[in-house]
């Protein structure tokens, strides 16, 4: 029987995101961590839809943006229904972004394999001679 805990202590959530407990914290007091609830000792306990919550954060975090546009989100979530149009266009934007810059990373990492499979020949030669006699303008590597 597979057994999900109900919540989650800010220690057991840092851990499943590799943050600290003060980043956390701090999430929490800047209103980005929507319903966090305490305990009768004042600990902060996650459910699941806080940890969605910091699930999103980084997810947001990760394609750079500011924890200012983060909080505007989260409060367009609670929000409700008003701001769907909103929450749409923010990730048909982060789309746009996030192809583009996988694109670019796409081309990047074409122009690493083909420099390292050039060096390996090179190491292998002994020199660097024939395989420059050979080489490929890096902007067909990046076409491909």
């Amino acid at each position: 029987m597979d057994f999900v805990k109900e919540t989650y202590t800010i220690g057991e959530v840092a851990k499943m995101f590799n943050l600290s407990v003060p980043t956390l914290r701090y999430y929490d007091q800047e209103g980005l961590i929507p319903n966090l609830h305490k305990d009768s000792a004042g600990h902060r306990q996650f459910d699941s839809q806080n940890i969605d919550a910091v699930q999103i954060i980084e997810c947001l975090k990760d394609v750079d943006m500011p924890l200012k546009d983060i909080k505007r989100f989260m409060e367009w979530n609670l929000a409700g229904d008003s701001t769907l149009k909103e929450r749409l266009a923010l990730f048909e934007k982060l789309d746009k972004q996030v192809n583009a810059r996988l694109k670019r990373l796409t081309a990047i990492s074409r122009v690493i394999d083909y420099k390292q499979r050039y060096y390996r020949q090179a190491v292998a030669d002994g020199t660097e001679k024939y395989v420059a006699e050979h080489k490929q303008p890096l902007t067909t590597i990046i076409d491909e």
